[in-house]
């Protein structure tokens, strides 16, 4: 289940890779929603976003933090087998790794069968939704205080940030 995302809305927000304008790297993000944009960090892990918006304008919600609901013993072993199942996917590159998602995946239609983002009916109270900042984008400007973080409040799986 994913627990935490944070929003990057196009080439006007400097957080957003698009800012540097259309790239080989970003040329997803510029193609049609609901396609998997995964680009690789620190040169070690990769982070899985989704495009949302209509081709040509390239934005997406990049997926932070999942809850592991199935297959928690795979996962763990993709993630070198944590002590606590809230250290699987607590964090952008952690549940890459627990997933399996890397740079082949870039692209990927999330409505195919390789790669998909499942409604599964739950019903979450609007209420503990939080917002915050993103994390990490302090070179920002005016974007770096948008509240664009959405999490769970108090789902153990959020990644643990500090402002």
């Amino acid at each position: 289940m994913i627990v935490e995302t944070e929003a990057y809305a196009g080439p006007h927000d400097l957080a957003c890779h698009a800012s540097k304008g259309r790239t080989r790297r970003t040329e997803v993000m510029f193609g049609p929603a609901g396609h998997a944009y995964v680009y690789m960090i620190y040169g070690f892990y990769f982070c899985l976003n989704v495009v949302t918006d209509c081709e040509g304008f390239a934005s997406a919600v990049l997926i932070r933090a999942i809850e592991p609901l199935e297959s928690v013993r795979v996962m763990r072993k993709l993630r070198g087998n944590p002590q606590r199942d809230i250290d699987i996917g607590s964090g952008p590159g952690k549940l890459c790794r627990a997933m399996s998602i890397d740079k082949e995946l870039n692209g990927e239609d999330l409505e195919g069968k390789i790669l998909w983002i499942e409604d599964r009916q739950l019903q979450l109270d609007p209420e503990g939704i939080h917002t915050s900042p993103r994390v990490g984008i302090d070179y920002a400007g005016e974007y770096r205080d948008k509240l664009w973080r959405f999490y769970i409040h108090e789902n153990p799986h959020v990644s643990r940030v500090k402002f």
